[in-house]
């Protein structure tokens, strides 16, 4: 089993619905984890309540620091996929094991105005976001990561975050 970790400044919205995503499609197969540079503590009540309607499981959902993934007894992990642009250009920890990097980025369905409004129209956004990370990880489930070298599978990965770069609604 492979362990996937998404990565997200805030650790409050993309990456956490990513994690639940692949846990569920992916599971088996992957054990999918989530992190940020600078997590906000909780993840984004929006995205839980959209990963609630959809059946997943959010009872362990929690925000959390990538350097939980540093740490000696972290699991192995073996791919790390940024989901935010802010991330990708962010210093990554060394993670042990020297995992295969990607980035797949979404907007930020969680943008809200001076006001604290949501600009993407609430849900929206989330909704919006779910169904891009949703194809880009079947799309990943679509790959035999075993068969491929780790240079293979960053690229394959890669390509799956670039192809859906240009598309504005999911």
């Amino acid at each position: 089993m492979k362990n996937v970790l998404f990565l997200c400044t805030a650790n409050s919205a993309r990456s956490i619905l990513a994690e639940a995503i692949l846990a569920r499609l992916g599971e088996g197969r992957f054990c999918a984890f989530s992190a940020g540079s600078k997590p906000r503590g909780v993840p984004n009540p929006l995205a839980l309540e959209l990963l609630a309607a959809k059946g997943h499981d959010i009872s362990a959902m929690r925000s959390k620091s990538w350097n939980e993934f540093t740490a000696p007894a972290a699991p192995t992990v073996h791919a790390v996929i940024t989901v935010c642009n802010n991330a990708k250009g962010e210093s990554c920890p060394i993670f042990p094991g020297h995992p295969v990097q990607a980035h797949w980025g979404i907007p930020d369905p969680a943008r809200v105005d001076a006001d604290g409004n949501h600009i993407d129209g609430e849900m929206s956004g989330f909704e919006i976001a779910y169904d891009r990370l949703t194809r880009r990880v079947e799309n990943m489930l679509q790959l035999d990561e075993n068969a491929l070298e780790s240079k293979e599978w960053r690229d394959a990965l890669t390509r799956i975050g670039k192809e859906a770069e240009g598309t504005t609604h999911g």
